[in-house]
């Protein structure tokens, strides 16, 4: 694997988006992992999240949401009315409770997301931005199927598989990581001025931070 080409990427030293292990994803996702990757509290963090944003099912109105690199839980105090989960392994997919509706897709492979124009009024990504090989094409297409208004939220914990991680990624700390994501989602084009926050308290459990954006008109 080499490094995204492009004026997009132009700033990011050679290699950050490589990974130690370039196998195909599949081969790596194959196995169904019906586990979760952050502690109880970052769990009911990313709740808290979806719901102080609107985009839960605990809002005024239904709400179509697409959940990016999904897996059998997509954390969601109060689901949606409709929840299309995106991810490797449909043995995971179809263990969702809340999901109405499942994509099994490679974005590594194929960045365009498998759905039509301005279709979902929220794109979320919980602790996988930092697998991802091209990024902000993946963003970019987010703000493709996102209608104008709605909202992008980009979860990330100081856990990951270390071996599928690009190399950026491990190689920067919290805070750096939230420079990274929000310097992506600018790049993708498509979105407001993003937000970088802890929502968790600090030095206790598994951090959850999140960076936030609204799909522009």
């Amino acid at each position: 694997m080499t490094s995204p080409d492009g004026d997009r990427y132009a700033g990011f030293p050679p290699g950050f988006f490589e990974r130690a292990d370039d196998l195909p994803d599949a081969v790596f996702y194959a196995p169904p992992r019906l586990v979760t990757h952050i502690d109880d509290a970052a769990i009911a963090a990313v709740g808290r999240l979806y719901a102080a944003l609107g985009i839960d099912g605990s809002a005024p109105g239904p709400r179509r949401v697409l959940d990016l690199m999904s897996s059998w839980v997509s954390h969601f105090a109060t689901p949606p009315a409709e929840l299309v989960v995106l991810g490797m392994n449909a043995d995971e997919l179809a263990a969702n409770p809340a999901a109405t509706e499942r994509l099994v897709h490679d974005l590594n492979a194929d960045p365009r997301i498998p759905l039509p124009d301005a279709d979902v009024d929220a794109v979320v990504c919980c602790v996988s931005i930092d697998y991802l090989t091209r990024p902000i094409e993946v963003l970019a297409d987010a703000g493709r199927v996102l209608r104008p208004g709605g909202t992008l939220a980009v979860t990330y914990s100081n856990r990951c598989f270390p071996t599928k991680a690009v190399r950026g990624w491990l190689a920067t700390d919290d805070e750096q990581h939230g420079v990274v994501v929000a310097e992506l989602v600018r790049r993708a084009g498509a979105f407001g001025e993003p937000r970088v926050e802890l929502r968790t308290p600090p030095g206790v459990g598994d951090p959850l931070y999140a960076v936030t954006a609204t799909r522009l008109g």
